[in-house]
């Protein structure tokens, strides 16, 4: 089996990956040749729908969606507004994005929704999609993860980080329902952390516009910020060596790498991480920082 990277930053890091991807197909030596890219993730600023994260990425749509079709990998947006109300299906902009990258290409790309609302109209009017179930639903416990993986509608699901070390109950899936597995690799929030849900809804509510206060996360390390060697600490972390020797043999092959709010420069270090044969990291390191168009900082 192979694994695929559900990359983050479609409109965030269009610069990053306009560089990486030519990098990718040149040298296609430089990179573990059991990995490769499942899809690019993201929305825009400014997006309705979007959740999850508070979008920042200001790339113009035609071009993201000209970059992905020529490199062939698919394009996922991110939908995960999870209150989402009638009024708000027919939003201008998020369906002129639909309408874009419906029809992208020879690669199917992607929604990734919260919104059962959502789900029902895009696959009545949008068809050509594949749907994925987003983490924001903090599937936290193993039926619900069962439940959602027997809904037809998601050709993936992605649970909460904290289901994935309950290997004696993933591994007893029917390979059908491994297939569809989405596992969250880097997740940096605390484990036992009881805002998650309430984390989402707020982005949800920034996203629709409403004035509300900002989340205030609990963790006593929360001032720190996203840093990847505290993700590797968490329980729920998911690396190369576990992708090789516990879920791929297991029947496992998609993984997401989060990272939307981050900076270049980190997302640069996870496709280093996950993708790169150590020996050619310094050299991929370059080339990219090389790059006088990127501003990696």
């Amino acid at each position: 089996m192979k694994a695929y990277y559900h990359l983050p930053g479609l409109f965030e890091f269009y610069e990053l990956y306009r560089a990486f991807l030519p990098l990718y197909r040149a040298h296609r030596e430089y990179f573990y040749d059991w990995c490769g890219i499942g899809s690019v993730y993201g929305a825009p600023a400014d997006c309705l729908w979007g959740g999850g994260r508070v979008g920042s990425g200001d790339a113009r749509p035609a071009d993201v969606a000209a970059l992905l079709r020529e490199y062939g990998v698919s394009a996922r947006l991110t939908f995960s507004n999870s209150l989402l109300r009638t009024e708000h299906l027919s939003d201008r902009k998020c369906n002129a994005l639909c309408a874009l990258f419906e029809r992208s290409g020879a690669v199917e790309n992607g929604v990734i929704l919260s919104s059962d609302l959502l789900l029902g109209y895009l696959r009545e009017k949008y068809p050509g999609f594949y749907f994925v179930s987003s983490t924001t639903k903090v599937l936290t416990e193993f039926r619900q993860l069962e439940a959602e993986l027997d809904r037809e509608a998601f050709r993936y699901v992605v649970p909460d980080f904290r289901l994935n070390k309950a290997l004696d109950a993933l591994n007893a899936l029917p390979d059908s329902r491994k297939r569809k597995v989405e596992f969250l690799c880097n997740e940096c929030c605390r484990f036992d952390c009881p805002d998650r849900r309430a984390c989402y809804e707020n982005v949800s509510r920034k996203n629709l516009g409403e004035d509300c206060a900002d989340h205030v996360c609990a963790s006593p390390e929360a001032y720190r910020g996203y840093r990847f060697s505290d993700a590797m600490r968490n329980p729920g972390f998911i690396g190369i060596d576990d992708i090789q020797s516990v879920y791929l043999p297991g029947g496992f092959s998609h993984f997401k790498i989060e990272g939307r709010s981050l900076g270049s420069a980190i997302v640069l270090e996870f496709l280093l991480y996950y993708m790169t044969k150590p020996e050619y990291q310094l050299r991929v390191r370059e080339e990219i920082y090389l790059d006088s168009a990127l501003d990696l900082f």
